[in-house]
């Protein structure tokens, strides 16, 4: 009986031949390194050349998620993966971050450990192996590199830079308990299924990705640090500027808060009262020209402050989806035709709150809150959204 079913099993093939054998499956690799990517082209190639020699004996891959570099940073990887399996790339489209870029690149892992570093060559990629030698142990959660361990400093920093980061540092560990030397790092390794249980509760938006896992995970994660040196950017250009203060705040903020406090309303909020301000001023403007129609001086500097937060929150609010060329334009002009009718219902309130007394400008500005509002509203689920 076992022979006749061996013999119905057997595929004929021709000639007589036996049938090709699949390939055996092969694991997933011990380690994902997570490289997120705007504009690194020329980065890439070294990174993987580095990443070659400092983790020899470990079964690895490197995950580069580039946000649709205009540089070409997606092809440069591609090619590299063409020949090296171990180069894989995650092209996000209509999407950018930092901490999204991270958060997708740890997901698409299906290794035991996974890793976070710049694409820019400044951490020390040498630091990879005891961080791997750390997690083995199965004391440890999240190993972080500090720049400030053992007297390490962060001579990749200017010297404005690196007292901010000390700054931020410091106001971290305060008021989040996050008990780090560095909590500010993007150099972190992490066993695979913590960011799982992590992921839903992370904010997408910003540049402190570690902070956030920290500060999320602070009464469940085991956490170890090593000492390392932040060295100097290989080539390009930083992608650190002033707003990354403003994504600082607001994370603090969102997590002092439990998440209960928006961190797209945050900046909203502060744009608006801007906005408000832009109103004030327009409509101060026009009554110290003598325009004699209150209807008029109203509706110009509703326009104004439409136009006004529009261009500022393109420029913070949603800085990772932020409109370009003439998608700006096109978005401005969306945004001002559907705002039209917040303008009416703005228009309306204040010209109702101007009939019941001479004061022009509490009237003014009974109408720019309620254009803020309308404002917050439409943005949110049209105008960005819609692109």
């Amino acid at each position: 009986m076992a022979q006749q079913i061996l013999e119905k099993t057997v595929v004929q093939t021709p000639l007589g031949l036996a049938p090709p054998l699949a390939p055996a499956a092969e694991p997933a690799p011990e380690l994902t390194v997570v490289l997120p990517a705007f504009n690194e082209r020329a980065n890439i190639p070294v990174m993987v050349e580095r990443l070659s020699l400092a983790l020899e004996g470990i079964d690895w891959e490197v995950i580069v998620v580039d946000d649709n570099s205009p540089d070409g940073t997606s092809a440069v990887t591609r090619a590299i993966g063409a020949q090296d399996r171990r180069v894989r790339c995650i092209r996000r489209v209509g999407r950018r971050g930092l901490a999204g870029a991270c958060i997708e690149g740890m997901l698409a892992s299906s290794a035991r450990y996974v890793a976070v570093m710049d694409a820019d060559g400044q951490h020390d990629e040498t630091v990879l192996t005891r961080m791997v030698a750390t997690l083995r142990e199965g004391r440890t959660d999240l190993v972080v590199a500090s720049r400030y361990l053992d007297g390490t400093t962060d001579t990749g920093f200017s010297a404005g830079r690196a007292k901010a980061s000390q700054w931020s540092t410091a106001l971290a560990r305060k008021l989040l308990k996050v008990e780090l030397t560095d909590p500010m790092s993007g150099f972190f390794m992490l066993r695979r299924d913590v960011i799982d249980d992590l992921a839903p509760k992370l904010s997408t938006q910003g540049f402190k990705i570690l902070l956030d896992i920290a500060a999320t995970g602070r009464d469940t994660l085991r956490v170890a640090e090593l000492p390392y040196v932040f060295g100097a950017r290989l080539a390009g250009e930083s992608k650190l500027d002033a707003r990354v203060a403003l994504d600082f705040g607001q994370l603090l903020l969102a997590k002092l808060t439990n998440d209960a406090v928006s961190y797209r309303f945050v900046l909203f909020c502060l744009v608006g009262l801007t906005g408000i301000g832009a109103h004030m001023a327009a409509l101060t403007a026009l009554h110290a020209l003598g325009v004699e129609s209150f209807g008029l001086q109203q509706t110009i500097a509703t326009m104004v402050a439409i136009a006004w937060n529009y261009v500022f929150n393109n420029a913070y609010t949603y800085r990772d989806q932020r409109l370009t060329g003439w998608a700006f334009v096109r978005g401005l002009i969306e945004f001002q035709l559907i705002c039209s009718v917040g303008a009416i219902s703005n228009i309306g309130v204040a010209s109702l709150i101007y009939a019941g007394g001479p004061s022009w400008w509490i009237a003014g500005l009974g109408g720019a809150v309620m254009g803020a509002v309308w404002n917050y509203t439409v943005s949110a689920a049209v105008v960005w959204k819609a692109h």
